[in-house]
């Protein structure tokens, strides 16, 4: 998991942030929105694929855990953006209730690069 610190450039017309040279090619997007605040999305690692989440708008949390290290960040600027490598275990959750979260992913969606029990992650990690 890495934090990236995405330029924000604000004028008269508005507000402007980008991300370049991602660590990896897109080739699948996604936003989740209108999440209930106490609902909880993820819960999940990938095999293989990337992903990188910007909270376009409002807020949400993100703990990623690599096996080794669980760590809480708040996404509440789309000037933040979190990589998350494969075989990182990423919950979502503390939606604000206008929160869009784009997620950018590495590859189109296979239900079998998804782990989606955690004991089965840790066994992998080991």
């Amino acid at each position: 998991m890495t934090i990236h610190r995405l330029p924000l450039i604000p004028d008269l017309r508005g507000s402007l942030t980008a991300g370049q040279n991602l660590p990896f090619e897109i080739k699948r997007y996604f936003m989740v929105f209108d999440v209930p605040s106490r609902e909880v999305r993820g819960e999940h690692a990938h095999r293989e694929c990337h992903q990188f989440l910007v909270c376009a708008r409002g807020e949400c949390h993100v703990i990623a855990d690599d096996g080794r290290q669980r760590e809480e960040i708040v996404l509440d600027s789309p000037s933040i953006g979190v990589h998350l490598a494969p075989m990182v275990w990423a919950t979502e959750y503390r939606y604000s209730s206008d929160a869009v979260l784009l997620v950018l992913a590495s590859d189109v969606y296979k239900s079998e690069d998804y782990i989606r029990d955690y004991s089965e992650f840790c066994a992998l990690k080991r």
